[in-house]
């Protein structure tokens, strides 16, 4: 009867150790990544328009960011790295 008792404890150790990762994953860490998965999906749709250039044409990017609108909506304005 120990034993079980034993296994038992260790049984409900383990779950609660799980479910507690389990709700960190889901608050904290999931929400981040699910973010930056929005901003990649939406900057690959996206129209950039490269408003500074150089005397050779090239686009000046500050930060790597440009100012972009998502396709059918001009007035969404997002920011997404230049990709030339």
């Amino acid at each position: 009867m120990k034993e079980a008792q034993g296994e038992l404890n260790m049984t409900i150790i383990v779950v609660t150790i799980v479910a507690g990762l389990s709700l960190f994953f889901f608050t904290v860490i999931w929400p981040s990544i699910r973010g930056s998965f929005k901003r990649n999906a939406s900057c690959n749709e996206a129209i950039c328009t490269c408003t500074n250039r150089d005397s050779n044409g090239n686009c000046i990017v500050t930060d790597g960011l440009v100012e972009c609108y998502v396709k059918g909506h001009p007035s969404q304005k997002i920011m997404c790295p230049w990709k030339g």
